[in-house]
């Protein structure tokens, strides 16, 4: 995010670094109760910030949706969004704030996979749920003791998917190229088994993330010479990859990840530099009239998956909540009652917040799906239901190529 963009978010009363005091909050809440606070650990800045101000914009319209509505058993909900700064560390410090400080319920944003797994123990210590929407499997493999939901696909169903995509392109030999993350080595021998399954050979090389240049990485991969280049990097990294692989005249095929090759990538390099870039992207549920609705009130022609998945952290955690005794107002009350407005399956099918939050609140039974799709958790806290689509980089522009 530029300075000004920034700037202009934290204007707009949706930053970070710091406790936001929601517009919707007034004296009559006040006497009501007191806030339920609901924590966001989002990238306003650094390499991963391409979907933070939209993140905090759209869990502010579920803030104020839910306080419309009456709150959560009288009480009103409130916003706080920390700036993870796309930094482990920054995000350590911002999840020990709001648990320790702010008495926040749970956690949402927690968008890389770095950053999830530094702040999921202080979660789980703390009694904090904690919505993740990154895909390093790892995550749900904590002992988390069922305080973290992920309402992200996992790095292994993206991988999945990603090679097998990249079959159907007609590849016979991948190389994967990416920085070193949680996730890196774990794509690296999922795609390449989906590669040798098929007949073909797949490898790849993890390299230090933030260099000017990455030449030298690309060219150890030319000299295995790929048809296919599987990109798993940030913007930063993957716009450097993809100019270098420009340069040393790479003409085969390039594939990678909504976190790499999005909006902001094409916005960054020559349109000639990405043109042709494959991108799997975690979808939204487009066709839901809970997305029209969002869409709507943030004024925008589409939203990213990531943004949605926030709006539903902030529904979530409050229709759990209004589930829960009148006497139970944290953590551990929003895990216990999680699953039982989001997968009841005689509760009412609904995906308007609400209409969810009123039933609850008359003691009706509710079946909530979001904006960013079916809500059903496994055991380990792993999303069931995903939807993904297929774009293409073509003329600067990423367009559509498949939906599945």
């Amino acid at each position: 995010m530029s300075n000004m963009d920034r700037r202009n978010f934290l204007r707009a009363g949706l930053g970070a670094s710091g406790l936001m005091l929601s517009s919707s909050l007034s004296r009559s809440w006040a006497q009501q109760g007191d806030p339920i606070r609901i924590g966001l650990i989002i990238p306003l800045t650094g390499a991963t910030s391409q979907f933070g101000a939209t993140m905090g914009q759209a869990a502010k319209i579920a803030e104020t949706e839910i306080n419309s509505a009456g709150g959560v058993r009288g009480r009103p909900v409130q916003i706080v969004i920390e700036d993870d700064q796309s930094s482990p560390e920054a995000a350590v410090r911002a999840a020990h704030k709001l648990i320790d400080v702010d008495k926040v319920v749970a956690i949402g944003g927690s968008y890389a996979s770095a950053v999830t797994s530094a702040i999921a123990p202080l979660c789980w210590e703390g009694k904090t749920v904690l919505f993740t929407s990154s895909g390093a499997d790892s995550i749900t493999k904590l002992p988390h003791q069922g305080y973290i939901f992920r309402t992200s696909p996992t790095v292994t169903l993206q991988g999945t998917r990603v090679g097998n995509f990249a079959v159907e392109l007609g590849a016979k030999k991948m190389f994967f190229l990416g920085p070193q993350t949680p996730f890196a080595q774990t794509y690296i021998e999922i795609i390449s088994g989906i590669f040798k399954t098929a007949g073909g050979a797949g490898s790849g090389l993890v390299y230090e993330d933030k260099k000017s240049s990455y030449r030298s990485e690309v060219d150890q991969a030319l000299k295995e010479s790929p048809d296919v280049i599987v990109l798993g990097g940030y913007v930063p990294d993957t716009s450097v990859v993809l100019k270098d692989l420009y340069r040393a005249g790479f003409t085969g095929k390039k594939v990678g990840f909504s976190f790499g090759i999005n909006d902001a990538l094409t916005k960054a390099i020559p349109a000639e530099v990405s043109e042709g870039a494959y991108s799997l992207i975690p979808s939204a549920s487009e066709n839901s009239d809970a997305y029209k609705r969002l869409i709507a009130k943030m004024k925008r022609t589409s939203l990213d998956s990531y943004s949605c998945q926030v709006y539903d952290h902030v529904v979530l955690a409050s229709l759990a909540l209004a589930r829960a005794s009148s006497s139970q107002a944290d953590g551990t009350a929003v895990r216990d009652n999680l699953r039982a407005i989001s997968q009841d399956s005689e509760g009412k099918q609904t995906n308007d917040a609400t209409e969810a939050l009123k039933l609850v609140g008359g003691g009706g039974r509710v079946n909530y799906d979001g904006p960013s799709g079916p809500l059903e958790f496994a055991d380990n806290g792993d999303v069931k239901g995903v939807f993904f689509r297929y774009e293409q980089v073509e003329d600067g522009k990423l367009v559509v190529r498949k939906v599945g």
